[in-house]
């Protein structure tokens, strides 16, 4: 993979190459940043970028007399790997001898002690057709269910044993270990080696949550902070690669606010109407009662898990549009109109704004935020929404749950 291939991050890009040309690269990275911003791609790209071996051209004597100019392409003058020579095909197809992967897996059968070379044919599979899948995507790839992936510690000692050969091909050895969350305490194996590693051997952790990496681990690593993309990134990534119109596109990236899997996963769900659904909601928390609201939870229920956060995303999404509205009237009332949102979006959230006050929309956000939280985290959603229904009619028609908090 190369760097022009990847969406966005080009402060990240170049602050990579830089540490490769001004010989400031340390033997632990950090590729640190939130989902969806392709911090797995760019710890390929750099993978690729550092094995690469660009084939110098020969000089054509002749060159003078026909006025040709003669290029080489020296490795210290490149922003990029060259994509054409054989360690950057590897490189590209995942199959490099020197580039090693590490990432959560779980046991086929009981009994089991995988490791992540068990998965490697899943692997290569899964970053060509999801380069911005999480962990999740990955774990259900890989057929994991409701079990929980990790990085063990006999993937530790299979780590050690590998960064200790000598390298076939390139002058470096690298491990990109992808989501290091999921190595326990079984980790602190692997800290003499990134401490005092074999020569030339580089190390490059991709996370999402820093609070959930060893602290021993990660005080010897060096942190590249990964931002966001920007909306009108996410925008233009949506309208090249996927062939989305401009509105829609536009619409979608201000809903996945950065986050490129999220909204491939609003590209997908597209079609669904969760402006009706909300309003069904609604009605049964506020008018209906309990024999509508048991009916909608029923049916939201047989959704799966994507669509559900899909539509807990669009009720936070409609609600600080409505905060924003809010804030627009008092400041300047011409610029409501100028929302890039639809028509439909803004008649919606402005009934929000009748429906509750200021204080009582952050009290909700607050609550669909936990919500989704826990429908990442495989909670029943029967139980999940019907305990959310409860609490949206106490805040909504008493603040009593405002209060509480």
């Amino acid at each position: 993979m190369q760097f022009q291939s990847i969406t966005g991050q080009k402060e990240t890009k170049e602050q990579l190459v830089q540490m490769i040309q001004h010989n400031r690269l340390s033997h632990a990275l950090l590729f640190l940043g939130k989902e969806g911003n392709g911090a797995l791609q760019l710890a390929l790209a750099f993978a690729q970028y550092i094995v690469c071996k660009p084939q110098v051209q020969e000089i054509d004597l002749f060159a003078a007399a026909t006025n040709e100019k003669q290029e080489t392409n020296e490795p210290e003058t490149r922003n990029d790997s060259c994509g054409t020579c054989p360690a950057c095909k590897k490189a590209n197809d995942l199959i490099h001898p020197d580039i090693h992967f590490s990432y959560p897996v779980i046991p086929r059968k009981a009994g089991d002690k995988p490791i992540s070379t068990d998965y490697i044919t899943e692997w290569r599979e899964f970053v060509v057709q999801n380069p911005y899948g999480n962990v999740y995507d990955w774990l259900q790839f890989i057929g994991a269910e409701n079990k929980q992936g990790n990085i063990t510690a006999h993937e530790c000692n299979d780590i050690i044993r590998k960064l200790n050969l000598k390298s076939f091909e390139s002058e470096y050895k690298i491990l990109i270990m992808w989501m290091p969350e999921f190595l326990g305490k079984e980790g602190n194996k692997l800290l003499k080696l990134i401490e005092e590693p074999p020569a030339n051997t580089l190390f490059i952790l991709v996370a999402e949550n820093e609070d959930q990496i060893l602290p021993t681990i990660l005080s010897r690593t060096q942190l590249v902070k990964i931002p966001l993309l920007t909306n009108l990134e996410v925008e233009a990534a949506l309208e090249l690669h996927a062939g989305v119109k401009m509105e829609k596109a536009r619409q979608i990236a201000t809903l996945a606010e950065g986050n490129y899997r999220e909204a491939l996963q609003l590209l997908q769900h597209a079609d669904d109407d969760w402006e009706i659904m909300l309003r069904e909601w609604l009605n049964a928390i506020i008018r209906t009662g309990p024999v509508a609201q048991v009916k909608w939870i029923d049916e939201t229920a047989k959704l799966g898990r994507e669509k559900q956060k899909q539509f807990l995303k669009y009720f936070i999404h409609l609600l600080e549009q409505a905060i924003r509205l809010r804030v627009m009237v008092n400041a300047n009332e011409k610029q409501v109109t100028n929302q890039q949102e639809t028509r439909n979006e803004t008649d919606f959230a402005l009934r929000l704004n009748k429906l509750c006050d200021l204080g009582q929309q952050e009290a909700i956000i607050n609550e669909l935020d936990k919500a989704s939280y826990y429908i990442e985290r495989n909670a029943n959603a029967k139980m999940l929404f019907h305990a959310l229904s409860i609490r949206l009619y106490h805040i909504i028609n008493n603040k009593s749950l405002i209060l509480m908090d």
